[in-house]
């Protein structure tokens, strides 16, 4: 399992730093919506649409995609505010609040409405943050796998309290807080040998920005689980070997992507 796991994590990193270093923009912007189709394919399944909904349900959401990545191309950078404004009212609200209270998908309406909100933004911030600079989407793929493996390990070494029991056993308090910690030592040595972007924020807002897309990235992950947990699924699809589906490799990014592009939107208002 162990070798699978990194085998497929290879070959989709290699992927990923072919595409969003040599492919053209409209090529980036297909492989996108490409993606965005498959988890929303799995996201449909968690919802419970049948088989033919859920096909449909995916390919609105890819042709959403490609119309939101060349609409990016169209408006200037701050008329995309609103848009990453609601994910992130999503976010930091709704999203902790539907974990609280285990909200269900209930209704195709919602489930395709709360769907959409999740991964729309999420595929747009990767357009529009490439078009910014390559070394952004980049830079928020790799606070996710640092969180991520730091949250792993600092978990399986010193976890106690459980995190969230009824959504996800695994993880603990101890994981979180490695994530973080681990998140912000990297950004600190970042910040240190930049000499130009990170610099327009002053450290202790950097430090912040960190911590809290840190902990967006647990709670994306934890709301992706719930609703698995809800579907009575323990993945949500089979097609990435040793990692299960699409939507359980981007789900932390789902909720950390809008508001990464939402600062550098702002950033470039103020600016």
């Amino acid at each position: 399992m162990l070798k699978e796991r990194v085998l497929t994590a290879a070959a989709l990193v290699a992927g990923l730093l072919v595409a969003l270093f040599l492919a053209p923009a409209f090529v980036w912007l297909l492989l996108v919506a490409i993606a965005c189709a498959l988890a929303a394919r799995e996201w449909a399944v968690l919802a419970g649409f049948r088989a033919g909904a859920g096909i449909g349900y995916a390919a609105f959401v890819a042709l959403a995609c490609v119309a939101a990545g060349a609409w990016v191309d169209a408006v200037p950078s701050h008329g995309l505010l609103w848009l990453y404004g609601l994910a992130a009212g999503f976010w930091l609200v709704i999203a902790p609040l539907w974990m609280r209270h285990r909200w269900t998908l209930s209704g195709r309406a919602t489930a395709a409405g709360v769907g959409l909100l999740v991964l729309l933004p999420a595929a747009l911030a990767l357009v529009h943050l490439r078009a910014v600079d390559v070394w952004l989407p980049l830079g928020a793929m790799g606070l996710v796998w640092v969180a991520d493996i730091a949250a792993y390990f600092c978990g399986r070494r010193f976890g106690r309290v459980k995190l969230a029991p009824s959504i996800s056993p695994g993880k603990t308090r101890e994981g979180a807080l490695g994530a973080v910690v681990a998140v912000i030592l990297v950004g600190l040595a970042l910040y240190a040998f930049d000499d130009g972007v990170l610099h327009t924020l002053p450290l202790l807002g950097w430090v912040a920005l960190l911590t809290l897309l840190t902990l967006l990235s647990i709670a994306g992950d934890l709301f992706e689980s719930l609703l698995k947990r809800q579907a009575g699924l323990k993945d949500s699809g089979t097609l990435l070997p040793g990692h299960g589906g699409v939507l359980d490799r981007i789900d932390s990014l789902t909720s950390t992507l809008p508001v990464i592009g939402l600062v550098v939107v702002i950033s470039d208002f103020l600016t």
